[in-house]
C-alpha cells in the first residue's frame, strides 16, 4: 500500500509537471507571435477609434504623399475611425538607415521628423527600400546584411512597442526593359542588371518576412505582368520608377483590403 501511494504521488507530479511545462510552451510562441507583429489566435490588434499607422520606407513610400487613396479606401471600410497615416518614405536612403528613423529624430524634405519609437502607433508597415540597394557591397553580402538590419529593426520596435503589429510591404516590381529610362543613361543590359538587384532585396524582404512569421502585403507579385516584369501601367512613364497614379490607387488598395481582410481593427 506504501508503495502504491508513492506511485500515486509520482504521477500526481508527472501530470502537474507536464501540465507547467505545456502552460510554459504556449507562452513561449503566444510571445514568439507578438513580438514578431503576429496577432494572437488571430484577434484584431487594435479597437482604436483614432489608430495610428506608421509607414516606413525610401521614395516609393514617400510617393504616397498625405496618403489621400488610402484613406478613402479606408474610410469605405472603416467609416466610423479616424486615421492618422505617418509617411516615414524618405528619398534616397537604404534599409541601413531605418534603425536613426526608429531612435532619433530625423530632417527630411524641409521637415522635422519625430523619433518613430516616441510615436505611440498601432501599426508600422515597413517597406523594402529594395530601390536603393546596398549597391557598394557585393550582392550576397548586401543581402546578408539587409536581413541583419532587419532583425535589429524588428527587435528594436518589439522591445518598445510590444502592443503593436509589425506588417512588412514589398513594392511594386521594377520593369526590367524600362527601368531609370529618361534619368540614368543606360544599355538594355544595365538596365536589366539595376532592375535585376533591386528584385533581388525586395524579395529578400519578402523571404524575411516569410521565414520569420511576419505579416506581408505582397504588392511585388501582384505587379508583376505576364513576362514577369513590372507592370508599366504601375509605373511613372516620367522616370519608370516610382508608382503612377493607378500604381498609387493600387498600392493603396492592396493595403486597406490587406488590413481590413486580416482583421487588424474592430
Amino acid at each position: 500500500m506504501q508503495n502504491l501511494g508513492r506511485l500515486e504521488g509520482m504521477k500526481k507530479k508527472i501530470l502537474a509537471l507536464f501540465l507547467v511545462i505545456s502552460l510554459l510552451i504556449f507562452f513561449m510562441i503566444a510571445f514568439r507571435n507578438n513580438s514578431l507583429g503576429k496577432n494572437i489566435l488571430g484577434l484584431p490588434r487594435s479597437n482604436n477609434s483614432n489608430p495610428t499607422i506608421v509607414f516606413v520606407g525610401d521614395s516609393m513610400t514617400e510617393y504616397l504623399g498625405n496618403f489621400d487613396e488610402l484613406k478613402g479606401y479606408l474610410k469605405n471600410y472603416y467609416p466610423k475611425k479616424e486615421f492618422l497615416l505617418l509617411n516615414y518614405g524618405f528619398s534616397s536612403t537604404n534599409i541601413l538607415s531605418v534603425q536613426d528613423r526608429l531612435e532619433k529624430e530625423s530632417f527630411h524634405s524641409g521637415r522635422i521628423f519625430k523619433a518613430i519609437n516616441d510615436i505611440p502607433f498601432d501599426l508600422i508597415l515597413i517597406e523594402s527600400l529594395g530601390h536603393n540597394p546596398l549597391s557598394s557591397y557585393p550582392l550576397e553580402e548586401g543581402l546578408k546584411l539587409q536581413r541583419e538590419t532587419l532583425d535589429r529593426i524588428v527587435s528594436t520596435i518589439t522591445r518598445k512597442h510590444p502592443k503593436s503589429t509589425i506588417i512588412f510591404i514589398a513594392t511594386i516590381a521594377p520593369n526590367k526593359e524600362r527601368y531609370a529610362e529618361g534619368v540614368v543613361n543606360l544599355t538594355t543590359e544595365e538596365r536589366g542588371k539595376w532592375a535585376g538587384e533591386r528584385v533581388a532585396y525586395i524579395e529578400n524582404h519578402i523571404d524575411f518576412a516569410k521565414s520569420h512569421n511576419i505579416p506581408l502585403i505582397n504588392i511585388y507579385e501582384k505587379s508583376l505582368d505576364q513576362n514577369g516584369t513590372g507592370n508599366i501601367d504601375y509605373i511613372n512613364s516620367n522616370d519608370f520608377i516610382h508608382p503612377s497614379p493607378t500604381g498609387i490607387y493600387f498600392i493603396s488598395e492592396e493595403i486597406a483590403n490587406f488590413l481590413y481582410n486580416n482583421k487588424y481593427f474592430k
